[in-house]
């Protein structure tokens, strides 16, 4: 992936070193986490709307209440972090996508943070933990990664490449991208009254279609600034695939259950990242009038 000189965002809040990290293993709830169930979910909940603490707080029976929100410092990270620099590239490389695609439609674009931190940090959506993955909050418009994460994608899932480090990125932002749009908002609404199957299938349109507008993102960035290099694309379905709910479900119990999914299979998400990424328009992403995922 071609980005090194590009812009990079000034919206990045460098956390790191005033979080809660400390040793001995995970927690949540005051219950104890496998480190087999935390690997799963780590890389699962990034690609869920909500706040990924509900993802551990499902398979260990634990509540997901929400944390008050503290006061931290928040500063730019050093010019000499190489992994800073090319997660605010990327950032950038979102807002001037996005900002394009709203103005030609006559809006808006009001551009997320994104906070570099470790260990913990406090949220609008609670406590945020390198334990729950890279998420993003609606309610203040943020976007949370531990870098350490990319390790664990690589280690784990055997999944490595800048690009596919940028699709996380462009997925979070796809996310913030629903917000603005109020499709978020309707879709909790809409689950809330809803049996549990219900509430699992309309949560895979909504992770399906921010995989789809992080291909649109990719789709814009290239045909302006070139960023795509041979095997790039590739690396990002690699991704896509290692994270399908099959995928994780036959990894972490042996089986799949369908109706438990909530963020897609991996042909799924395969499919809908390069749907997003052939095509670069958003009409291209409703998932939620489609019958055929």
């Amino acid at each position: 992936m071609k980005w090194e000189g590009n812009r990079e965002s000034e919206n990045v809040e460098d956390r790191r070193g005033y979080g809660g990290g400390g040793g001995g293993g995970f927690g949540f709830g005051g219950r104890s986490v496998g480190l087999g169930t935390i690997a799963i979910a780590v890389v699962a909940s990034y690609f869920l709307g909500l706040n990924p603490m509900t993802v551990i707080s499902m398979l260990t029976g634990g509540s997901s209440g929400m944390a008050p929100v503290q006061q931290v410092p928040a500063q730019a990270p050093p010019a000499s972090d190489q992994m800073a620099k090319f997660v605010s590239t990327v950032l950038a490389d979102t807002e001037d996508t996005w900002t394009e695609i709203f103005q030609a439609q006559g809006g808006t674009y009001s551009k997320p943070r994104l906070v570099l931190f470790s260990g913990s940090t406090p949220t609008a959506c609670g406590t945020g933990q390198t334990a729950s993955g890279p998420f993003y909050c609606p309610g203040d418009q943020k976007i949370y990664i531990d870098l350490s994460f990319y390790r664990l994608m690589q280690q784990r899932f055997h999944v490595s490449g800048e690009f596919a480090q940028a699709y996380v990125i462009a997925h979070e932002v796809g996310h913030h991208v629903q917000h603005l749009m109020g499709i978020s908002d309707k879709v909790d609404s809409a689950r809330r009254r809803m049996s549990e199957a219900q509430s699992n299938a309309l949560s895979v349109r909504l992770e399906l279609q921010a995989d789809c507008f992080a291909g649109v993102w990719a789709h814009h960035a290239d045909r302006a600034r070139n960023i795509l290099e041979s095997g790039d694309v590739e690396t990002a379905l690699n991704a896509a695939s290692a994270i399908g709910d099959d995928a994780l479900q036959r990894q972490s119990q042996g089986h799949v259950v369908p109706d438990s999914f909530t963020h897609g299979t991996s042909a799924q998400r395969v499919r809908w990242f390069q749907r997003g990424i052939e095509n670069g328009k958003l009409n291209a992403c409703n998932t939620f009038e489609t019958k055929q995922l």
